[in-house]
């Protein structure tokens, strides 16, 4: 038998922590902000796609990771959520290694562009103030985001997905206990 660590010390109040920190993240497209979850999910999931996983996936939330046994059992029991070997029907990825083609993942519909995928995907870091130029909604003129361990073609592949709007995929950048994200709406181009 696997001994699971712990989930949220406070439920309610740490995945209401964790939300507000993940809706302020995607309102300020590029800008990085801490979960203070103070939770330890096992290897090799960091503590804030952790924490964004408790907050935000329940049991009718499927999701697809590359994070093996041991954190899909952690999230089963202390979420509920389904684990789906089928990646293009996941409400939720989870990419700990190599990123997927975000081709790949379900872009939603035109009359449902929210079940469109949210991909959490964990880099080695996130800086502000260089790397890529981001625009759009919640950005006043340009936000400036390095991503430390993000794929080679991400930028191309995010061109493609920002044109599919109003459907498409969104992602959550987590290093350590940092996030930001970056909803389809948002524009990037290399620095």
């Amino acid at each position: 038998m696997t001994r699971l660590t712990p989930g949220f010390a406070d439920p309610v109040l740490d995945a209401q922590a964790s939300f507000r920190a993940i809706l302020e993240a995607i309102s300020r497209p590029g800008r990085i902000r801490t979960i203070d979850a103070r939770i330890t999910p096992p290897a090799p999931l960091c503590s804030a796609a952790g924490a964004a996983l408790l907050s935000l996936a329940d049991g009718d939330t499927p999701l697809w990771l590359d994070a093996g046994d041991r954190v899909g059992e952690w999230l089963r029991f202390h979420c509920g959520a389904p684990i789906t070997p089928d990646i293009g029907r996941a409400r939720f990825v989870v990419a700990c290694g190599a990123a997927p083609s975000l081709d790949a993942l379900d872009i939603g519909t035109d009359e449902d562009p929210q079940l469109g995928t949210t991909l959490i995907l964990q880099v080695a870091a996130l800086v502000s103030g260089d790397g890529w130029r981001l625009m759009g909604p919640g950005i006043q003129l340009e936000n400036r985001l390095r991503v430390v361990g993000a794929p080679t073609d991400f930028v191309a592949a995010w061109v493609r997905n920002q044109a599919l709007f109003p459907r498409g995929i969104d992602v959550l950048l987590c290093a350590g206990d940092s996030i930001a994200a970056l909803p389809r709406s948002v524009m990037i181009a290399e620095g």
